[in-house]
């Protein structure tokens, strides 16, 4: 079985080095590249193998067609990772420091609230150079209006169910009142 596994192994490096894409080529280029070397791999795994070889291809080939779609995009739109790897060591690092500053084992629920700007915040702090004052002046003071009333009406939900988790006697009080002042005399 050895041979079949160097043999499937040399597949999947080639098929990594056309995703590579050294060459430069566009979308459609890689696409077709990869495309033909499936077509082989196809061929030839009906060809020679059967078992254990044959099933770990045919994932292999099932992986890459359930991908397909979005496999090539990274190659026509420039500084767009090929793969999410940037992206997940990103939100670690998030998660590394939001733990360290909190010393909470699991995230802060601010950070789901306020993740717009916390996270950006978190990965500038940590993974970018220092940044002095004038560079944390909001560029457009009308988006920035915008983003704080937006964070704003995703705090009030938290902080009314932490007012009924408080006190929920007091809680459903005060809504019959504001109810009753609506009511006719």
């Amino acid at each position: 079985m050895w041979p079949g596994l160097a043999r499937a192994y040399q597949w999947v490096e080639r098929t990594a080095a056309i995703l590579r894409n050294e060459t430069g080529l566009d979308a459609a280029g890689v696409r077709r590249r990869l495309a033909a070397l499936l077509a082989t791999l196809v061929r030839w795994t009906r060809r020679r193998h059967r078992g254990v070889l044959r099933q770990a291809l045919a994932h292999f080939l099932l992986e890459t067609r359930r991908y397909w779609k979005g496999l090539f995009h990274c190659y026509d739109v420039p500084d767009l990772p090929r793969t999410d790897n940037d992206l997940e060591h990103l939100f670690g690092t998030c998660r590394y420091h939001e733990r360290r500053a909190s010393g909470r084992v699991r995230g802060s629920a601010g950070l789901v609230v306020r993740g717009a700007v916390r996270l950006p915040a978190i990965a500038s702090a940590s993974l970018l150079p220092a940044i002095d004052g004038p560079h944390l002046a909001p560029g457009d003071l009308h988006e920035w209006q915008r983003l704080r009333a937006q964070l704003e009406q995703r705090r009030v939900p938290r902080i009314m169910g932490r007012r009924f988790r408080a006190n929920p006697d007091g809680y459903l009080r005060a809504i019959e009142e504001e109810l009753r002042s609506y009511l006719p005399v």
